[in-house]
Parts: C-alpha cells; sequence; structure tokens
C-alpha cells in the first residue's frame, strides 16, 4: 500500500493554505529529545501557543510539521489517553503547527465518509473524514483539530475535489485543548468507525496500527 500512495503523486499534496510555499515549513520534534518542552506547561494550551509562535518567528517559516511514529508524554496531561493498563502515547499522523483559521484543503478527490465534534479534553475537537477511491484501491484521510463551523453544512457523500477547502483550523477552546494545528493521518481500514479514529496508539497495538495507518508523508512528501 505505501508504494501505491507514493505513486499518486510525483509531487507534494497539500493539506493546508496552498499559498504558503514548502520553503516556508519546517520540521518540529514533540517529544523527550526536544528539551525546549522542559521550560514551559506542556499541559497548558496556551504556553503550547507561545512556544509554536515563537519557534515559527526563530524558523522564520509558517508551519511547524512532523510526529509520525513520534512517542509523546504531552498526553499524559489527558485521562482519555492515559491508561494504566494499555498507555497511549505513540502518534499515528502527521502534525501541521499553524494558525487557527488556516484554510485546510482535501489531500486528493473523494467523498465525505464522515464528520464528528470529539469534544474529549485532549481529543480531535471537529474532525472530517474523506474516502478515496483510486484504481480499485480504498483508503482514507482523517482531518482533526478543525473549527466547529467547519462542520456546518456537511453531508455524508459530499464530493470533494483535491486542494479543495474543506475546513479551517480551530482554536484551543475547541480543537480539543491544544495550540492550533491540523492533524493529518491516512487510514487503511475504517474498522466500521465514524467521525472518529484514533491519532495515538500504545506499543502493544503499534505493529497493527504502522500497517492500517501509513506514513502521511508519502502523499505530503515534506521529508
Amino acid at each position: 500500500m505505501n508504494t501505491f500512495l507514493n505513486s499518486i503523486s510525483k509531487e507534494p499534496l497539500c493539506v493546508v493554505d496552498d499559498q504558503i510555499p514548502l520553503s516556508a515549513y519546517t520540521a518540529i520534534q514533540i517529544n523527550s529529545s526536544n528539551k525546549d518542552l522542559e521550560q514551559f506547561d506542556i499541559a497548558n494550551s496556551k504556553d503550547w501557543e507561545k512556544y509554536i509562535d515563537q519557534f515559527l518567528k526563530d524558523h522564520n517559516c509558517q508551519v511547524a510539521f512532523g510526529g509520525y511514529l513520534e512517542e509523546r508524554d504531552i498526553y499524559d496531561r489527558s485521562s482519555y489517553f492515559k491508561n494504566t493498563e494499555e498507555k497511549r502515547n505513540t502518534h499515528l499522523g502527521i502534525d501541521l503547527w499553524c494558525n487557527a483559521g488556516t484554510a485546510v484543503l482535501s489531500v486528493l478527490d473523494g467523498e465525505i465518509h464522515s464528520f464528528q465534534n470529539n469534544k474529549n479534553f485532549g481529543d480531535y475537537g471537529p474532525t472530517i473524514i474523506i474516502k478515496h477511491t483510486i484504481q480499485n484501491y480504498v483508503f482514507y484521510s482523517l482531518y482533526g483539530h478543525l473549527s466547529e463551523e467547519s462542520l456546518v453544512s456537511l453531508n455524508v457523500g459530499d464530493t470533494v475535489k483535491q486542494g479543495e477547502k474543506i475546513a479551517q483550523l480551530g482554536k484551543s477552546l475547541v480543537n480539543g485543548d491544544y495550540a492550533p494545528h491540523l492533524h493529518f493521518q491516512i487510514i487503511i481500514d475504517m474498522q466500521d468507525k465514524e467521525g472518529d479514529y484514533p491519532g495515538v496508539c500504545s506499543r502493544e497495538t503499534l505493529e497493527f496500527y504502522k500497517e492500517n495507518c501509513p506514513d502521511p508523508n508519502v502523499l505530503l512528501k515534506l521529508y
């Protein structure tokens, strides 16, 4: 499946404002190797916003990206992820950190599979999932941490075009209490879920989710 996904486009595909050039993107790490995270309260979304804003300024960029299969301690703040039997802290998508209100684009042609406001603390907030069918392959793309307005007037089955604006990024009050960013994820089998799919897994379930949620960079081509 990775080979097929990688072959869909030789050029990088865009999921946020296509007026932002790739030269304005920079990589970021949100794990224990980033010692900057020890300098502020990682449980506080406002502190996160200040950190991300300063990071982008320091790098003279507009978007900070990364996070696929990254182990993150930040989920410990939420009981939704922290389970004594099976700690979920491995990130299954790519995050693109940029301003609230930034346009979110469909990565490819498709149709609205489902949408939902996932309101748990630390969850996605407003979320859209798109179904793609290409050369008899079916897969899905998930867009999390959107604005509440993004879900208004959506209908399951609505068609969308590659690069079409489908949403905008939400503020911390509605996006699960994070600094504004897009969680973008590819899913092969939705396992009958609608409007939601795990974006973080445990070490115990990692092998399954690595297969079912391949690296989104096969489409974005950011690294």
